[in-house]
């Protein structure tokens, strides 16, 4: 039996039913590249097993060491009140420590690229594309600071431009919608515009994002279970669990 900490991927879950296969594929894929560690999901809404109901489940076994991953992109609402409340609330005989949210990663963003390669685009279209990072929106400003960042920084690597995009009416102002990003990119002189949503899996907001793309050349899949993706979650349990007792060699 392993003494690894059980990794706990935390999603949010959605009543639409592809957010919740798109998650199983990607822990799907975390399972097959680390088979020496236990992994288990746990969604905060909507879906079933719940958070709790896994962290409950874990402490009848005899499992005393769990990462809990929140599946987000940045550190919001959830990641800094949502989960924690849940995680006060775990059996007292579970060690747990949440790891840190997934993003910004370099991973993240080579997964971006290859949704955008596998959606038709090719290496020698990026001086001439411009490229929509749609993500969801947030009223966080780390979170905003953060998107805003990735779009920066992706730019230096070669596109005609990047600009970032809120699908969420409950986004600051200054942060366009999708469409409006599309239009500004038109008249910027980009040949092409791809969008590119900065979403791990389907549902209400991804598909407001892919409505705001009808006037672009190019629609990017969601990260979904990228093996990026799944390195990105496997680096932040390594960094989490190294604390632990559990994981100190003999």
């Amino acid at each position: 039996m392993t003494n690894k900490p059980v990794l706990l991927v935390i999603a949010h879950g959605s009543r639409d039913p592809r957010h919740a296969a798109t998650v199983h594929a990607l822990v799907r894929r975390v399972r097959a590249t680390r088979p020496d560690v236990r992994v288990e999901t746990g969604f905060l809404d909507f879906n079933v097993p719940s958070v709790q109901g896994v962290l409950e489940s874990l402490a009848v076994q005899g499992v005393r060491d769990v990462v809990a991953l929140p599946l987000l992109l940045t550190r919001a609402f959830h990641a800094k009140a949502d989960i924690p409340a849940v995680l006060a609330d775990a059996p007292p005989q579970l060690r747990i420590h949440q790891a840190d949210v997934l993003g910004p990663s370099p991973l993240l963003v080579a997964a971006l690229e290859r949704r955008l390669y596998e959606a038709g685009l090719t290496p020698a279209d990026k001086s001439s594309t411009g490229v929509v990072l749609a993500s969801a929106g947030s009223t966080d400003p780390e979170a905003i600071a953060v998107i805003a960042d990735i779009a920066r920084e992706w730019r230096h690597t070669g596109w005609c431009a990047v600009r970032p995009a809120f699908a969420s009416a409950g986004s600051p102002a200054g942060f366009p919608r999708t469409q409006d990003a599309v239009r500004e990119l038109r008249a910027l002189g980009c040949s092409r515009v791809a969008v590119s949503p900065y979403v791990l899996a389907p549902g209400f907001l991804p598909d407001r994002i892919a409505r705001g793309a009808a006037e672009a050349d190019v629609l990017a899949d969601v990260l979904g279970p990228a093996p990026e993706v799944a390195r990105v979650l496997l680096q932040r349990y390594e960094a989490a669990r190294r604390p632990l007792p559990a994981a100190v060699s003999a």
